[in-house]
């Protein structure tokens, strides 16, 4: 009967003493976990992801579309709120039309405004048979002229013109060909030695580009309100936007920086103004 009785209360004890053991063990890997988990939440954030830009959200809305065009139609620097702006058209084509869309103001890093100072009125991204570009090209030269579609090569005092159709000829005005009409020489050395691999601006004379921001062409644009603005402000601007441009070493820590400006960005990119143009077809077309 003692025996039994030795027996009962060490049983008892060994199942007190594995309980015990258990619930110990099971606070030390709660409080491991937590410990984990604060040190995680106060980890700097040094590998950020960069946040997109406009035109790649763009890009990404319009992702079902086989062709289209987006162009830098202006840019400007609000004071009061110390923001960076685009605004774009953007061309999609239809099975019978070309769709010509603006944008609203899109907010953009200095980083993104730095690197396209040079390329208002320039295409920043093209979709060509579903495969999608970024260099920077004189708008019109990637989908449009030289594409037979849309119209033909015609001689003219011994050299060759691109002359849209009747029915696309609002991309004449667009493209302000009138003034700055597109030879043949051009654009074959844009199509053979710069489409998809470094931006083209065309040929210099005078010291003078043919298209980009401080060309002839883009001040031709007499509703930018980019040139609209006095030289000591765009000068003031540029110099800002080359400061505060990030280098490689402390962009990450201005990732942070730039999220709010790109969510409104994501937000509103893919709303278009009223502002558009359709060429519906109709005739012969020629």
């Amino acid at each position: 009967m003692q025996n039994g009785k030795t027996l009962l209360i060490g049983v008892i004890a060994f199942l007190f003493f594995i309980i015990s053991f258990r619930g110990c063990f099971k606070s030390e890997r709660t409080v491991e976990r937590h410990t984990y988990s604060s040190q995680s939440a106060q980890r700097p954030q040094s590998q950020a992801v960069p946040q997109k830009s406009p035109v790649d959200v763009l890009i990404r809305d319009l992702s079902a579309e086989q062709n289209f065009s987006i162009i830098l139609y202006d840019m400007d620097y609000d004071e009061a709120k110390k923001q960076y702006k685009h605004q774009y058209n953007v061309l999609l084509e239809k099975a019978d039309t070309v769709e010509a869309k603006t944008t609203e103001w899109l907010p953009v890093s200095s980083t993104f405004f730095n690197q396209n100072a040079e390329n208002m009125g320039m295409e920043l991204a093209s979709k060509k048979d579903g495969k999608v570009s970024k260099v920077a090209a004189p708008a019109g030269y990637s989908n449009y002229v030289g594409n037979e579609k849309y119209g033909q090569w015609k001689e003219r005092d011994g050299n060759r013109f691109w002359e849209f159709y009747g029915k696309y000829a609002f991309m004449t005005s667009m493209f302000r060909m009138a003034t700055f009409p597109v030879g043949y020489s051009t654009w074959n050395d844009y199509n053979s030695n710069y489409y998809g691999r470094r931006s083209y601006y065309g040929p210099t004379t005078n010291g003078q580009r043919m298209y980009g921001t401080n060309s002839s062409y883009s001040k031709t644009n007499t509703s930018s309100a980019w040139n609209k603005r006095p030289t000591d402000f765009k000068s003031r601007v540029r110099s800002q936007v080359q400061r505060s441009t990030p280098t490689k070493s402390s962009s990450a820590s201005t990732a942070t920086q730039r999220s709010s400006t790109q969510q409104k960005t994501t937000r509103s990119s893919s709303r278009y103004s009223s502002s558009s143009t359709r060429s519906r077809g109709g005739g012969s077309g020629k």
